[in-house]
């Protein structure tokens, strides 16, 4: 970072503090995450006023060295003895000054900025579109790890909750429902669910409950656990994933006690999604086994489902399996909606071609290699490419030609082949 922009991206910090300080209706998501971690805001959306910025502060965190050296011939700005305070002398010509020497990108990503210069005639700035894109404190993995040890806190049932699943936060997940290419069908259940979660209240007066339990139905590499966490992503929600294969105990009621484990967690933690993968592993038990503790560990799972909801307790419910054909129809009966997700069709490979190869120099005809890849799974299409890139790196170049597509198209096949092997 040059110097100029050093001194420009402190002005935006000891700025924030300042305006933050004096208009007490700002909250922490005015707030840029880069500015909760320089003042302090940890695992908790309580903390006091006023802020302030020190020169070990803005070491620390956005490694900015000698910040008071690097103010000193700044008009608007004071350094107290040793840099253990950093301000601003008076608002006004600090923010001008800020404005003159190219602030305006600043101000664009950062609310409480925005909230201030708004009434400026020469910044043309929504204050509330700012805020909407600033990433909320409640999407961090911080936040969560509060949450997550106030609730388990002297309950030891919780705790032991926590060693059958994954918690993950928004901010933590990479899928993104731009990245995915959905069916019609599937684009209309993220609307429906979307709808549901922002007018509980309306089908709480109608005592319409059942809302929010899905089950994905599909072949592996279809999209099932992207969409369970793009959804995540999308609408800022914890997801607590489950594969109910790594629940099953072999002591004997332990299963049953684990699965209510995990939604007395899911319960507690809302709103949040709670991801059930593998649901066919214990659902289909019922019938295939006349194991009495597995029976119990269906009924155990079909008793939770019945008692969760979106609408009375926040919690997205999704199953996901690869063969329906095994559930119990009991289970089957508790889902109100199943999402299929199939092998995509030739007009769905060559989206899912385009948006994969979107950041890369790829000289090859998408319609015709979609053509060529049928039955190929929207993973399956993912390692193509990957392979691909690998193969052109190899070769020295940046860009991926049809030799490299035809290589990667080939390790497919091989795990193909491979899969479908018998060694006996």
């Amino acid at each position: 970072m040059s110097g100029e922009n050093d001194t420009l991206k402190l002005l935006e910090v000891i700025l924030t503090a300042e305006i933050f300080n004096r208009h007490q209706n700002l909250e922490i998501n005015d707030l840029t995450p880069e500015c909760r971690d320089l003042f302090g805001v940890n695992g908790t959306a309580e903390f006091k006023r006023p802020l302030y910025v020190s020169e070990g502060m803005v070491r620390k965190t956005i490694g900015i060295k000698d910040a008071c050296r690097k103010l000193e011939s700044n008009p608007v700005v004071a350094c107290e003895e040793f840099g253990q305070r950093i301000h601003i002398t008076t608002l006004e010509p600090a923010a001008r000054w800020f404005l003159k020497k190219g602030g305006k990108s600043l101000i664009e990503k950062n609310p409480t900025l925005a909230f201030f210069f708004r009434d400026f005639d020469s910044v043309k700035i929504s204050y509330e579109d700012v805020k909407d894109a600033n990433p909320p404190f409640e999407d961090t993995r911080v936040y969560l790890e509060n949450r997550i040890s106030s609730i388990v806190a002297g309950d030891e049932r919780l705790k032991n909750a926590l060693d059958l699943i994954i918690v993950s936060a928004p901010e933590e997940v990479e899928q993104q429902l731009d990245d995915l290419i959905c069916t019609e069908d599937q684009e209309n259940i993220i609307r429906k669910v979307k709808v549901a979660r922002e007018c509980r209240d309306i089908l709480l007066k109608h005592r319409i409950h059942e809302v929010g339990k899905l089950l994905f139905v599909g072949p592996p590499g279809t999209g099932k656990t992207s969409l369970a966490l793009a959804l995540s992503h999308e609408m800022h929600l914890p997801i607590i994933e489950v594969r109910l294969s790594m629940i099953t105990s072999q002591y004997l009621g332990e299963t049953s006690k684990n699965i209510d484990r995990i939604f007395d967690f899911a319960k507690k933690i809302a709103p949040c999604i709670l991801f059930i993968d593998e649901f066919d592993f214990v659902a289909k038990s019922r019938v295939a086994d006349d194991h009495g503790a597995m029976k119990r560990a269906v009924n155990s799972l079909l008793k939770n489902i019945d008692q969760i909801n979106l609408v009375r307790n926040a919690v997205l419910l999704i199953g996901a399996t690869n063969h329906p054909q095994l559930l119990d129809e009991a289970a089957w009966r508790r889902f109100d909606e199943v999402v299929a997700f199939g092998l995509p069709d030739t007009a769905m490979r060559k989206k899912i071609l385009e948006k994969i190869s979107a950041s890369f120099d790829c000289r090859c005809d998408f319609g015709g290699l979609a053509e060529k890849t049928e039955n190929f799974s929207g993973a399956d299409l993912r390692i193509m490419i990957k392979e691909a890139v690998l193969s052109a790196l190899m070769d020295g170049r940046e860009y991926i030609d049809e030799k490299d597509i035809e290589k990667g198209m080939l390790v497919v096949q091989n795990r193909d082949l491979i899969r479908h092997s018998s060694w006996l």
